[in-house]
């Protein structure tokens, strides 16, 4: 009777104990799966990027500035003399020629100045006549020492003073001709006529402002343009060995091209405020494309590089070591490479310094990259209708405006089955 009590004790202690047993072999059947699935994996997966590989070729030097149109000749015509302009003989905005006639100033009051002129010399003339006749009965009367030697001298001297009166007066007769002509304004030079500035009837004087009329000069035309100090050296270099550096225009917002022309004139002085040399480039302007004074972009060829490493311009980074690229490895990993960069044309950039031809550079896809990274080189999707190699190198990598949109899960999965190009580029 007293063993009961002590089995029914020790049954619920051994059905606790399994119940332990089974809750620790959950746990560790958990655990265990736990740990399996949260294993690390073998290794990152490799990222997705775009590559090109460096390649020689020329590339311009050149200089994109602003500048403004400046005619070679712009002529304020301003009157010679006072008057009433009678009439004008130009139509606004109409094109003339040098000597075409364009206004005229009432003439009268100085063809009777000329008039007076000449009588004058008809009076100067007759008097120098009869003094030279006298002169020779005084000779004769001096030789016979039947006169006085100061009234000889005398006449001499007068007949030098009509000869002066007479030459004074053809002087004033040259002079109310010039002021005849003053009063018949013409062109002084060819171009275009502005807006009329003084109507016919206004009283207008000599050097009066603002003037008859404004002639600029359309064609040819200049483009007036600075240049750093900095780029002067080469600028100077070509010019002084004779080269003519051809000068492309482009409208204000670079939409469309204009004119081409050539450089030929550097000023002598620098602008010490703001450490820059004016130039000037002349342009045919045939279609008058140029207009006076307008604003336009400037595009000065200095030189051409040829044979230079050249880049897609997205490959080029700038940070804490400077400019530099992602160079792909042959064991398809990247390493940053410091390089020095040279001129560029907004699709690819020479790099004078850091990379040879051949070495294959990311392109994009860069924005996680680290030295060391393993990458998957994705082949670059062709724009519709490009015909695959840039004018300016030759390479296949697309540029900024073809770069392929970001892989996705897909594509990233049809990737990873690609030939890896990376490593057969390099």
């Amino acid at each position: 009777m007293s063993e009961a009590p002590s089995i029914g004790a020790k049954r619920p202690r051994r059905g606790r104990l399994v119940l332990a047993i089974v809750a620790l072999a959950l746990v560790a059947l958990v655990a265990f799966h736990l740990l399996r699935s949260k294993a690390p994996a073998p290794g990152v997966a490799p990222q997705v990027v775009t590559v090109a590989a460096a390649t020689t070729g020329p590339m311009p030097e050149t200089l994109n500035e602003l500048g403004t149109v400046t005619p070679v000749a712009t002529v304020t015509v301003l009157p010679q003399l006072s008057g009433y302009l009678t009439a004008v003989g130009y139509r606004e905005g109409q094109d003339v020629q040098k000597g075409q006639f364009l206004a005229q100033i009432d003439p009268r009051q100085y063809e009777i100045s000329k008039r007076q002129a000449e009588a004058q010399l008809a009076k100067d003339k007759a008097a120098l006549a009869q003094a030279r006749a006298d002169l020779a009965r005084y000779t004769q009367l001096n030789e016979r020492k039947s006169i006085a030697e100061q009234t000889y001298a005398d006449q001499k001297f007068l007949v030098q003073q009509d000869e002066a009166a007479i030459k004074a007066d053809e002087a004033n007769i040259a002079q109310f001709a010039l002021d005849l002509i003053y009063c018949h304004i013409t062109a002084p030079v060819s171009g275009r006529v502005g807006l009329r500035l003084v109507d016919p009837g206004n009283y207008v004087t000599a050097s009066s402002q603002p003037g008859i009329a404004v002639i600029t000069t359309m064609k040819p035309t200049t483009v007036q343009f600075t240049v750093p100090q900095t780029a002067l050296d080469k600028v100077l270099r070509r010019t002084n060995a004779g080269a003519q550096l051809p000068v492309t225009i482009f409208s204000s917002d670079n939409s469309r091209q204009l004119a081409t022309g050539t450089l030929y004139a550097v000023n002598n002085q620098m602008a010490t405020a703001t450490g820059t040399v004016t130039l000037r480039a002349m342009f045919a302007n045939d279609d008058e494309a140029l207009f006076p004074n307008e604003f336009v972009n400037v595009r000065l060829l200095v030189d051409t590089l040829q044979n230079a490493v050249l880049v897609p311009t997205p490959a080029v980074q700038s940070g804490a070591p400077g400019d530099y690229v992602y160079l792909v490895n042959a064991d398809n990993t990247v390493s940053v490479r410091k390089v020095t960069l040279g001129p560029g044309d907004g699709q690819h950039t020479v790099i004078t310094s850091g990379l040879a031809a051949g070495n294959v550079v990311v392109t994009d896809g860069m924005d996680r990259l680290s030295d060391g990274a393993k990458i998957k080189a994705s082949t670059p999707r062709p724009a519709s209708g490009a015909s695959g190699a840039s004018g300016a190198s030759g390479a296949s990598a697309a540029t900024p405006a073809q770069a392929p949109a970001p892989p996705s899960a897909a594509s990233r999965a049809r990737a990873a089955s690609l030939p890896d190009a990376a490593s057969g580029a390099s």
